[in-house]
């Protein structure tokens, strides 16, 4: 083919190629949580992840201990693979086994990082209790957020939900964000790496690009680099997944981030309640929440943008019987949430941490060695009787490197499995190949 010719394709497809480097450059170098604790703002402490560990603790041990729930989890899990007249049982002796390391890990977990990501709520979980009364809690919950990063169990990730960008709230929101920030930068001495802002009740683009106006305006005030501060976006509307032009809004609010945008998550019950969804049926399952979720996932591919589920009302409380059916319907739902490609959710008490972690180190353990062979086999090109390519090499990857940061993983179990190290697997999960 005639340089010509090369020429002018080239130039046919320079914006596809601007478009695909800058609006789909893959995955980010960025550890991506489990889930996000939100408690309301005024209830924060430096302690407080370290309370909700061993509150987590405490309650399993009062109703049949981490190795019995660990149990259920595995045998409810295994269950879904069998066939749905299938008459075969678990081999209990493998579930013991199993439940007892499941159960370890978990125990471990609940002690050095029982809250992986926390979210002091000054929105819905907070109300309105007055102009004076919320500035003295935003100003103490950001110190208790700076003492808190150096006590036991601190989190990895930490910040605020404010009021959102609708009229009657607008300046209450963005007074609590002003607030925060200042004295969290005064508190640290810097902007933290590990500071998360959440916007909620977004409902068009505008209200995004206004939050753009507001990060830069307090980037200038306390002297911070053009795009220091960044935010996750709640998608908790209907007129966020159809907008009136019929449109999905949802790209459009990746681009009016200007690259801000860290995380779509999903609202399960404002959301819902906005569909006419009767109360009792407000569910992360029900299908008008799948199909916002389709949405959001197709929105984020590709992008780098990281995606969450929400939660469930339905906390472990109560009687035994109670706390059971509540452990088994969360775990139930954080497992199915994994399985369809959603790898965070957040948790609201902490008798659901427990099950939160339970489900996920179970997701991740179950199909470790076989990942890791496939991997193997893909990467030193061994005979195997599935022909995986880049992209699903990428996909293993990613499986064990998120079940590696979470703890469901040690570094000697991935790199022992998979003959690589973790550099090299880092490495295929960004590119699908190889160094």
């Amino acid at each position: 083919m005639d340089q010509s010719t090369l020429a002018d394709i080239d130039s046919l497809l320079a914006d596809t190629d601007e478009l695909l480097s800058t609006r789909y450059p893959g995955e980010r170098e960025v550890r991506q949580p489990v889930h996000t604790v939100y408690v309301p703002g005024h209830l924060s402490s430096p302690t407080l992840p370290r309370e909700w560990g061993e509150q987590a603790l405490e309650c399993v041990e009062a109703n049949g201990g981490m190795v019995q729930l660990a149990e259920r989890v595995i045998i409810a899990s295994r269950k879904e693979t069998l066939a749905p007249d299938s008459q075969s049982m678990p081999n209990l002796h493998q579930v013991a086994r199993e439940a007892e390391m499941l159960a370890e890990a978990v125990t471990k977990k609940l002690a050095v990082e029982p809250i992986e990501d926390l979210r002091m709520d000054f929105e819905d979980g907070f109300g309105d209790r007055g102009d004076e009364t919320e500035d003295d809690c935003v100003r103490q919950a950001a110190r208790n957020a700076i003492a808190g990063l150096s006590e036991t169990g601190a989190p990895a990730f930490f910040g605020i939900r404010f009021k959102c960008m609708e009229a009657d709230t607008r300046a209450r929101g963005l007074r609590t964000l002003d607030l925060f920030l200042a004295e969290v930068i005064a508190a640290h001495g810097s902007l933290p790496k590990a500071l998360v802002l959440t916007l909620p009740k977004v409902s068009t683009v505008d209200q995004v690009s206004a939050m753009v106006l507001a990060c830069r305006g307090l980037e200038a005030q306390h002297g911070l680099a053009e795009g220091s501060i960044t935010f996750e976006v709640q998608v908790e509307t209907p007129q966020l997944i159809l907008g009136a032009d019929g449109t999905v809004p949802l790209a459009p609010v990746l681009d009016a981030g200007a690259g801000r945008i860290t995380s779509l998550h999903y609202g399960t019950y404002d959301y819902s309640a906005s569909m006419g969804v009767a109360a009792a049926y407000q569910a992360m399952d029900h299908p008008v929440a799948d199909f916002a979720k389709n949405q959001m996932m197709l929105a984020v591919a590709g992008t780098g943008v990281h995606l969450s589920d929400g939660s469930t009302n339905i906390m472990p409380l109560g009687d035994p019987e109670e706390i059971q059916r509540a452990w088994s319907l969360h775990a139930g739902l954080v497992r199915r949430h994994l399985k369809r490609g959603i790898y965070q959710g957040w948790d609201m008490h902490p008798h659901q941490l427990p099950t939160r972690f339970l489900a996920t180190f179970r997701f991740y353990r179950e199909g470790a060695e076989r990942a890791a062979t496939r991997l193997r086999n893909y990467v030193f090109q061994e005979d195997s009787a599935v022909l995986d390519e880049p992209a699903t090499a990428r996909a293993l990857a990613r499986y064990l490197g998120r079940g590696l940061s979470c703890g469901a993983h040690t570094e000697e179990f991935v790199t022992d499995r998979t003959k690589m190290s973790i550099a090299t697997l880092n490495h295929i999960a960004a590119t699908g190949a190889a160094e």
